[in-house]
């Protein structure tokens, strides 16, 4: 006898338990086991970027600042979060439908009606009846029994994506971060460059003066003075064009960092600086599948679609719902809530799908072509993770190797303009020698500075491309949505 009652239950958990979704497996990584380090430093660190958050990352205590500020009131971020709760939201909506859901409600009515509706023995009669009736109950309106996963599949493809949406904030505040930092470089080069820009200027008109008073005392020819003329225009229009893209770049780092800068960028360290923060170990290629936010989120919403299909699937077997209802009426409010008042009912339905013109079956098609477009944006985005590292790893070097060459070549430079000033004033050679020594000097200070900023900026898409340091927002991806 207690087997008999048995095998129902048994029966219902087994079908409770099917879930037609497939099995995640984690699709084939097109990219090398490690990354080619003949062309990187020998001098790496020993920090992973995983284990260093920006705040320790960075150095400059103004370029923090920015940072914290960008965090807190960058726009973009904002909506970023409240796409997070969107998505929070509609996993507990969706959710919600793995449960019953339970409604209270209670009523009261007065009746007056014709007797002769009630007993046709009183058709020929105006004489009317009234009576009250009350009433409290609790009803299920609909519930699904879940014996296929249909539901269960549904709910968790919205909970992945939920993850997901996570992991894209996440991965939209590293970006903000290294945006912040691109932006903050190019403005300190910027204004590296115009500082430059207005001492050669300077130097410049007061050649010119000396020209004009060498033409003057007929010294020298109108050639000279023009080519001096020259020189002040080219450092004119050099010192306008560096004005304009500083300005430019202070305007997209306001829009960075949420409001006006107040003059912070000013106070910085020099681009020359070569403390503004260490190098980082890259790790192995497979650091990236669990560091980098973009790599997590494509597998989330890969995770998702193979949830879609079991719910696709599952929409192939019947469907069973319970509704039922337990209450009172009465037509006397005292009696009530008497067992003799007591109102009950229980129903099933069961749905089987028999023809619905190929419906289903392209449902499922769907689901099955959607997953292999996230299987392909997965492997481009890991494979963009890895071009992204190995290009940053070889900028660190090389960078390194062309800010020393130009350093020499600046030096070199300066040296040939004293050379060229010194043969010009005894009369060795021509002004146009001198003209083209100071051009070419001030085009390889303007150079260095470029390429300081440059490294200072692949030092931080690296950091960026390696997915960042363990801090994260205050909303986890590992955490359940409540």
């Amino acid at each position: 006898m207690r087997k008999r009652l048995l095998m129902p239950l048994v029966c219902c958990c087994a079908l409770a338990a099917c879930n037609f979704a497939p099995t995640y497996r984690q699709p084939e990584l097109p990219i090398a086991e490690r990354f080619d380090t003949s062309a990187t430093s020998s001098e790496a660190g020993t920090r992973l970027a995983g284990e260093v958050d920006w705040e320790t990352f960075f150095a400059d205590p103004q370029l923090k600042l920015l940072i914290a500020t960008a965090l807190e009131h960058n726009r973009d971020l904002a909506a970023s979060v409240a796409r997070i709760e969107q998505a929070r939201a509609f996993y507990r909506i969706q959710n919600a439908a793995r449960f019953p859901q339970v409604n209270v409600n209670a009523g009261a009515t007065r009746t007056k009606a014709p007797l002769g509706s009630i007993d046709p023995e009183f058709a020929d009669t105006d004489t009317t009846i009234k009576f009250n009736q009350y009433n409290v109950q609790a009803a299920v309106t609909s519930f699904e029994l879940d014996f296929w996963g249909r539901v269960r599949n549904l709910s968790e493809a919205s909970r992945l994506r939920y993850l997901a949406s996570v992991e894209a904030q996440h991965a939209f505040r590293l970006s903000l971060i290294g945006n912040v930092a691109a932006n903050y470089y190019a403005i300190l080069s910027g204004e590296e460059g115009i500082e430059l820009a207005e001492r050669t200027l300077a130097s410049r008109r007061y050649a010119l003066e000396v020209a004009q008073l060498r033409l003057d005392a007929g010294v020298t020819s109108t050639v000279d003075y023009e080519q001096a003329a020259i020189l002040v225009t080219q450092a004119q229009t050099q010192l306008a064009e560096l004005q304009r893209t500083t300005a430019q770049q202070r305007n997209q780092l306001e829009v960075l960092v949420g409001g006006p800068l107040k003059d912070a960028v000013p106070q910085a360290p020099p681009i020359a600086d070569a403390k503004q923060f260490g190098d980082l170990d890259p790790g192995l290629p497979s650091a990236l599948l669990v560091n980098r936010p973009d790599i997590l989120q494509a597998e989330q919403q890969l995770r998702a679609a193979d949830a879609d299909i079991g719910a696709a699937r599952a929409d192939f077997f019947p469907r069973i719902a319970l509704t039922g209802s337990f209450g009172y009426v009465s037509a006397e409010l005292n009696d009530l809530f008497v067992p003799g008042s007591q109102a009950w009912s229980m129903g099933a339905l069961l749905a089987m799908p028999i023809f619905d013109a190929g419906q289903r079956q392209a449902q499922l098609a769907q689901a099955r072509a959607r997953r292999d477009e996230l299987v392909a944006d997965y492997q481009r985005t890991v494979q963009t993770a890895f071009r992204e590292v190995s290009d940053a790893l070889i900028g660190r070097q090389r960078y390194k190797e062309q800010i020393a060459a130009q350093e020499q070549a600046v030096e070199a430079q300066r040296q040939l303009a004293e050379t060229a000033e010194l043969r010009y004033e005894n009369g060795i050679s021509i002004y146009l020698e001198v003209v083209d020594a100071r051009r070419n000097l001030f085009a390889a200070e303007q150079q260095l500075i470029q390429l300081r900023a440059t490294a200072l900026q692949n030092g931080v898409s690296l950091y960026v491309a390696l997915g960042g340091g363990p801090d994260a927002p205050q909303t986890d991806a590992s955490h359940q949505p409540n």
